[in-house]
């Protein structure tokens, strides 16, 4: 049995360094090439619909504080022994794809950022490279939870001093208030409903998933009703006005439209390093350079950490296969699940490219994950046999925003990547119809078999 060892604050240190990995490093120059002087507003959407999408998985993680998440969301909200096997099933399956994919773009993009101190990599040995980290991440997750949890604290210690050190050297640089003004005054609506900003909108999003990571953890958090909203509501205020001051910081060292010439003619995408360099020379880059690495490493751990509960807690319902559910018989953690997530993350590093996979990610995720359990929660009200320790403000319009803000960025992942995502969800829901069929489970529990 999985024990509450996580409290308020290093819940919230796992949030934080799942979602900064190498995102913001990565898509910061991508968003400015989409936006260019707007860009600040696509880092404000993201933050906005994380706050809002925040208030559904904090009544539902409330509620539910249970390993696994969204399995047990969507199970409940659909109900056990009907549509809610399904809905979790589905989940589950899409996990097994989401997930490692998630932590392939930690590991490709460490690979990526490497070259700038490392820049005669052969593709082979940066495949090699984005591997290995899966292989590195894995060990350091072969442990019991007390020990993750300090090993959290030690990562986002890293990610703070990094962020921390590229905002400083912006202030520090004196034309931060400047850089600031320019990017608000920058707005215009049409660029605001187009779908360039909902392509740049995927890039700020993917950056700030990783805020529900503790629901992922609910059997191993304290006072699960108070810590998990509260850790999810801090995660993304701290990482938003993070992202914000770093974007107006190295933008006031490096304007906006050198770096939009940049990703016009893919000739530099390593903008923070460069930023570091600018200010303080070659040997404080590279310094930057293994933090910004240190950072993706962290983003990787948190990651694994939490989705490795998904299959473990669907397995132990009776709801995914049994060798999930297993244990590890002295350190207590669902070894197995991590070691396959692990495995597919590994093969999936040496197979895609970063931006086939930040998309990827969100497709999964969105119909649903994220749709499905703001459609779940409000049943769940209409029910009223749930009670929910945090309510949300001015129900049920967050939930109205959220399903059409993340509807928004479905559509701006594109047409291969919905077909993709099609794909998966087809699959999951034939799979779930065979198995359901052959143990005589919703929807054929009336069903005889011949004899």
């Amino acid at each position: 049995m999985l024990k509450r060892k996580i409290g308020l604050f290093q819940g919230t240190t796992l949030n934080m360094i799942d979602m900064v990995g190498i995102g913001p490093f990565v898509t910061l120059p991508i968003v400015i090439g989409y936006l260019g002087g707007m860009y600040v507003y696509a880092w404000i959407a993201g933050a906005l619909l994380s706050l809002v999408d925040a208030m559904i998985w904090s009544e539902l993680g409330a509620a539910f504080p249970l390993a696994g998440g969204s399995f047990n969301f969507l199970s409940e909200a659909y109900g056990k022994h009907k549509a809610g096997k399904l809905m979790s099933f589905l989940y589950v399956w899409q996990t097994i794809i989401q997930a490692p994919l998630v932590a392939a773009s930690a590991a490709i993009g460490f690979s990526a950022y490497l070259l700038f101190l490392i820049p005669d990599l052969a593709v082979w040995q940066q495949k090699l490279v984005s591997g290995s980290v899966i292989v590195l991440i894995t060990i350091l997750l072969y442990r019991k939870i007390e020990s993750i949890g300090k090993i959290g604290v030690l990562l986002w210690i890293g990610v703070l001093l990094t962020l921390g050190w590229i905002i400083f050297g912006g202030i520090a640089h004196g034309n931060m208030l400047n850089t600031m003004k320019d990017s608000l005054n920058s707005f215009h609506v049409e660029t605001l409903m187009s779908f360039v900003f909902g392509q740049a909108c995927v890039k700020t999003v993917y950056s700030y998933l990783g805020y529900y990571n503790v629901c992922h953890l609910g059997s191993e958090i304290n006072n699960p009703q108070r810590n998990i909203p509260r850790s999810m509501f801090l995660s993304v205020a701290g990482i938003a006005i993070l992202y914000l001051l770093m974007n107006w910081s190295v933008s006031s060292v490096i304007p906006w439209q050198e770096i939009k010439v940049w990703q016009d003619n893919n000739t530099n995408n390593f903008v923070v390093s460069v930023f570091i360099e600018r200010l303080y020379g070659h040997t404080a880059a590279n310094i930057a350079t293994i933090m910004i690495l240190w950072v993706a490493l962290a983003s990787l751990f948190a990651v694994l950490l939490g989705y490795s509960r998904v299959p473990y807690a669907a397995a132990v319902n009776g709801s995914f296969f049994k060798v999930f559910a297993k244990l590890h018989p002295t350190k207590n953690f669902p070894y197995v699940s991590l070691l396959v997530l692990s495995a597919i993350a590994f093969v999936f590093s040496l197979l895609f490219r970063m931006g086939e996979v930040i998309s990827g990610i969100l497709a999964m995720r969105i119909v649903v994950q994220f749709i499905g359990q703001a459609v779940g929660l409000s049943l769940l009200h209409r029910k009223k046999q749930t009670d929910f320790p945090y309510k949300m403000p001015l129900y049920p319009l967050p939930i109205i925003l959220a399903i059409l803000m993340w509807l928004f960025v479905f559509y701006a992942t594109g047409l291969t990547v919905i077909v993709s995502f099609l794909i998966v969800l087809t699959s999951g829901v034939a799979v779930f119809l065979v198995k359901s069929h052959f143990n005589r489970e919703w929807p054929y529990e009336n069903v005889q078999r011949k004899t």
